[in-house]
């Protein structure tokens, strides 16, 4: 394994270089790409490839709850505790850099079983082994967030480009995962096979990132004392902290607003938009995609696009109003969305071009504050104590996309939702799941946003008070010497 560069993180309190940036960007490329194949495609997987019935899918989900509230919060404390000559976070991206990409493969490889329980029994364990292995990436990857930088736009310019991978990651899925699941049934195999090579090709590309991410990122604090806060003191060190109460009401809100579009627009585009065929196209500049791949596509581009107007909004401004304005933005569309008919396709494509446009204040912003509550539980404590709140984080995320998915889950087999059949190209589902699959999409997601809009609002970290956290921790460390 290549030494660490010696001058990797010189800039921790100036400018970073920009070729640090994208390496440890990179690393968002692995997390967004399973993250949005899991929330976009994986529920009506269950229930539409596997043949799950969406309420007892929705328990697989519900376990991974339980699950995540063990692994994730212990991840963080092990990072911390953890030493070895890599440093604290780098050893665990190069001992889980390929079971992490193997997991990607695995998250669609159910067995074509006739016993629904022993189905949810499979897709469930499966689920919480993919998830393990999330957690024991994402949560040291992100804790190394305020060892590169301690600057404050610098770490929303990090964001910005750890964003850009992961719309990225995001842009590419939902393009050529329904392309390559296309071209699969096309080759005589089937949609679930078409799903694990997706999962391969996506898989290999984020150990390649981590493996880079280990080898050029130096961590400035890897000889510190080690943490031992026992749990039960990490869940009140992590509660005692006001800003982070924020923050936490933000995630919860965003990411549960995020995730239930990512679930509910498969079903909408497909039963709702084209009226139940499954195989449906859309033309965009004459190039014909799957109605699903121009929709995401489209929303993702823009979102891409917009990123620099939001960068320099928060740059000008602050990180809360630009989150404010655009998630207003997003409802905004919402409302249209809701109004979309039947057979309405290129106003669809328009709508998810302005929604790129809202979402991507939504992608970015909530990442940016998240360093800050670092410093200001230092000024506090004393400690540096990044893996429980990056712990808390990845918690949080996980925990809103598993809640998600068990109501969304949940709300269409109680309207009615019927798996269509075997190889089916045709399929209306009944009034009554239709009506569910609107009201999910569109009023339920903006109610959501709208309410963690209203938190951002209130969030107590402006620039000026993030300057005078830094300016007390550097009396404080000059005292101490």
């Amino acid at each position: 394994m290549p030494a660490a560069l010696p001058d990797s993180n010189s800039t921790t309190s100036g400018k970073l270089p920009t070729w640090l940036k994208l390496i440890y960007g990179s690393g968002e490329f692995g997390l967004s790409s399973i993250g949005m194949m899991r929330s976009i495609f994986y529920a009506i997987f269950l229930t539409d490839v596997v043949g799950l019935d969406p309420r007892l899918a929705s328990f697989g989900a519900l376990a991974g709850i339980i699950w995540d509230a063990i692994n994730d919060p212990l991840v963080g404390m092990l990072s911390d505790r953890s030493r070895s000559r890599f440093g604290r976070r780098r050893i665990f991206l190069l001992i889980f850099a390929i079971p992490f990409g193997l997991s990607f493969v695995l998250l669609w490889s159910a067995p074509n079983w006739d016993n629904q329980i022993a189905l949810l029994v499979f897709v469930t364990l499966s689920f919480m082994l993919v998830d393990t292995l999330s957690t024991l990436i994402s949560v040291p990857y992100l804790s190394l967030t305020p060892e590169i930088t301690k600057d404050y736009d610098e770490r929303t310019s990090l964001a910005g480009f750890r964003t850009i991978f992961q719309l990225s990651g995001s842009f590419l899925v939902v393009v050529f995962v329904p392309l390559i699941t296309d071209r699969a049934i096309e080759s005589g195999l089937t949609q679930q096979h078409g799903l694990m090579i997706s999962g391969g090709i996506f898989g290999l590309l984020a150990v390649i990132s981590y493996f880079s991410i280990a080898a050029v990122i130096k961590e400035t604090e890897q000889n510190g004392a080690p943490v031992t806060i026992p749990f039960r003191e990490t869940i009140k060190t992590a509660w005692g902290n006001i800003p982070f109460r924020y923050a936490a009401g933000i995630y919860l809100l965003n990411g549960s607003a995020i995730d239930l579009a990512a679930v509910i627009f498969p079903y909408f585009l497909l039963y709702w938009v084209s009226s139940g065929n499954l195989l449906a196209k859309a033309s965009i500049f004459g190039i014909e995609l799957a109605l699903e791949s121009a929709f995401f596509g489209t929303l993702m581009l823009f979102a891409a696009i917009a990123l620099p107007f939001w960068l320099r909004f928060a740059r000008n401004k602050n990180k809360q109003l630009a989150y404010v304005f655009g998630i207003l933005f997003f409802v905004f569309v919402e409302i249209f969305i809701f109004m979309i008919q039947p057979g309405q396709m290129s106003q669809l494509i328009v709508l998810g071009a302005l929604a790129g446009i809202g979402i991507s204040a939504a992608y970015i912003l909530p990442d940016s504050i998240f360093p800050d509550i670092i410093e200001w539980d230092e000024l506090r404590t004393g400690k540096r104590q990044e893996g429980i709140y990056y712990g808390a984080r990845a918690f949080i995320r996980k925990f809103t996309g598993a809640v998600v998915m068990f109501t969304a889950l949940q709300a269409l087999g109680w309207a009615g939702y019927q798996t269509p059949p075997h190889n089916a190209v045709q399929f209306a589902q009944p009034a009554s799941a239709l009506k569910m699959i609107r009201i999910l999409v569109s009023p339920a997601a903006a109610t959501l946003f709208l309410f963690a809009a209203a938190i951002a609002f209130f969030y107590p970290l402006s620039r000026e008070k993030y300057a005078r956290i830094q300016t007390l921790l550097a009396r404080k460390k000059n005292n101490s010497t």
